[in-house]
Order: C-alpha cells, then sequence, then structure tokens
C-alpha cells in the first residue's frame, strides 16, 4: 500500500507491508509460524535455508537489522516535545534581549531554517541535530516577530497560542475518531490547496512592487481577513497528513530515529499555523 502522505512518496513506494503487493507484483511475505508438511507427507522439516514465508527471513520494510529498535507512538511525542521546547526557549530567549537587537537576528535566521527546512523535507533527514537546528532557528525568528506584534496589540501573542493549540488538538480529536480519513484523495487536494496558497502568496508578494498592497491578501481588508481563514484552514488539515504521516511509519516498522522526522514535519506545520493565527488576529484588531 503506497503512503497517503506525499512525504513517503519516495521512501515507502515500494515497501509493501505484510500481505501487500509489493511494486514490481506479488505479495508480501505472511508473517507468522512456519508451515511445515504434516508428518509422513512430505517428511521431517527441513533445517536449511528458510522458506520465503518465515518471519524472520522476511526483509524489513526499512532494511534495518534485527537489533533495531522500532519507533513507537512514545517516540514521536517525545521528540516533538523535546523539539517545541527547543524552539520556544530560542524564541523566549529572543525576547528577552534588550531594545531591538533581536531583529538583527531574525532576517538570517529564517533564510537559515528555510534552507535547512528544504534540505530535512528532500533528503528525508531523520536526525536530532537537524530538527534541533531548524526549531531554534525558527524559534529566534519567533521570538523577535511576536515580540513586535505584542507591542502594537499586547496580549496577541497569548491568543495566538492558545488558538494555534487549540486547532492542533481539534485535529487531533477528528483525526483519532476517524471523523476525516486521511485518503489519496484527500491528499491531492491538499496537495493542490498547498501549491494553490503558495501561488496566491507569491503573486501577491511579486504584485507589491507595481500596485500598494498587492492583490490585498495582506492589507488587512476583507479580503486578507478571508484568505487567512482559508491558510489557516490549509494549515489545519496539513496536520491530519502529519498525524497520518507517524501512524503509518509505526505501522510499517520505520526505525525510532524516523520519530525526529515526524517532529520536524509537524514543528513545520504548527510554525505556519500560529504565524497566519498571529496575523489574522492582528488583521481583526486592526479594525
Amino acid at each position: 500500500m503506497a503512503s497517503k502522505n506525499p512525504a513517503f512518496s519516495r521512501g515507502f513506494g515500494n515497501n509493501a507491508g505484510p500481505g501487500q503487493p509489493y511494486a514490481g507484483g506479488g505479495n508480501a511475505p505472511q508473517y507468522g509460524a512456519p508451515q511445515y508438511g504434516a508428518p509422513g507427507q512430505y517428511g521431517a522439516p527441513q533445517y536449511g535455508a528458510p522458506a520465503p514465508q518465515d518471519q524472520y527471513s522476511a526483509p524489513s520494510p526499512y532494511g534495518t537489522s534485527p537489533a533495531t529498535r522500532y519507533m513507537t507512538m512514545d517516540d514521536v511525542v517525545t521528540k516533538t516535545g523535546i523539539s517545541f521546547l527547543v524552539t520556544v526557549l530560542a524564541a523566549a530567549a529572543v525576547w528577552a534581549m534588550p531594545g531591538n537587537a533581536a531583529w538583527g537576528l531574525a532576517l538570517p535566521a529564517v533564510l537559515v531554517a528555510f534552507v535547512l527546512g528544504l534540505v530535512i523535507s528532500f533528503k528525508q533527514i531523520a536526525n536530532p541535530v537537524a530538527t534541533l537546528a531548524y526549531g531554534a532557528l525558527f524559534g529566534v525568528a519567533l521570538g523577535a516577530i511576536s515580540e513586535a506584534f505584542d507591542s502594537m496589540f499586547p496580549g496577541i501573542v497569548m491568543q495566538a497560542v492558545i488558538g494555534t493549540f487549540g486547532v492542533f488538538a481539534g485535529m487531533l480529536v477528528i483525526y483519532k475518531t476517524g471523523a476525516i480519513r486521511v485518503t489519496p484523495k484527500f491528499t491531492r487536494w491538499m496537495m493542490g490547496a498547498l501549491i494553490g496558497v503558495l501561488v496566491l502568496v507569491v503573486a501577491n508578494l511579486v504584485a507589491g512592487f507595481f500596485v500598494e498592497g498587492g492583490l490585498g491578501l495582506r492589507d488587512g481588508g476583507p479580503l486578507a481577513i478571508i484568505f487567512s481563514l482559508v491558510v489557516i484552514g490549509v494549515a489545519a488539515f496539513s496536520l491530519l497528513l502529519d498525524f497520518d504521516m507517524a501512524d503509518e511509519a509505526i505501522r510499517r516498522g520505520a526505525p525510532a530515529k524516523f520519530a525526529w522526522y515526524i517532529a520536524f514535519g509537524l514543528l513545520v506545520t504548527v510554525i505556519w499555523l500560529y504565524m497566519e493565527i498571529l496575523r489574522l488576529l492582528s488583521f481583526l484588531q486592526d479594525d
């Protein structure tokens, strides 16, 4: 079964689970007790090379050794929690800096984090150093940005934080109850929505060089508020893809270190969601 999450398109494309078809045809081995012939029918069991159905000879989907510890939900929760903690601590440290010193670090941190995020995504790097570095870099940027917003609209940051984790908890409940299932069709719709949002953001940015306010998607007007709500919706439903990625990795026997890649994906989505909620709240306060 191919992964529903686009991040697994390369890693899981040819790694079928037990009883599922391989990409090249045929079925994956069934895991269970070896089947031996009845006494007197085929003779005593042979102790040579194990049969293809033998659970000890079945290849791991990740090519790991038998000693490899497989990923569990506890691994995902722990690694994700550590990643968020590093991000929050970096943001708090920057916010505590005197004056506007933090703004000198914000732009370089965003640029480096953006490049690092692309590398982690395309190479599927499951490494604590990479994930925590990404969290720390974006924490620096978030600290400076949050401080600026809070100075203009006191209390807005706490509202955005509460809103972000409220949406996170809500989407987790939706996923766990199966109210919305992550299917290939759902994934295609989400990919289309993500591309559409990206195109509109870039078009608005380019138009801003020629027309004041660009396309009006970020100027705080009614159209900007509607667009921000749409983006928040897309970010929220993207969390379902992240949750499904974690579940599928566990089902397919991913090594424990892969939890760092899951944590990275959740970190990216939650940061995006927080920034968009913060922006929407600023639009509403302007009104």
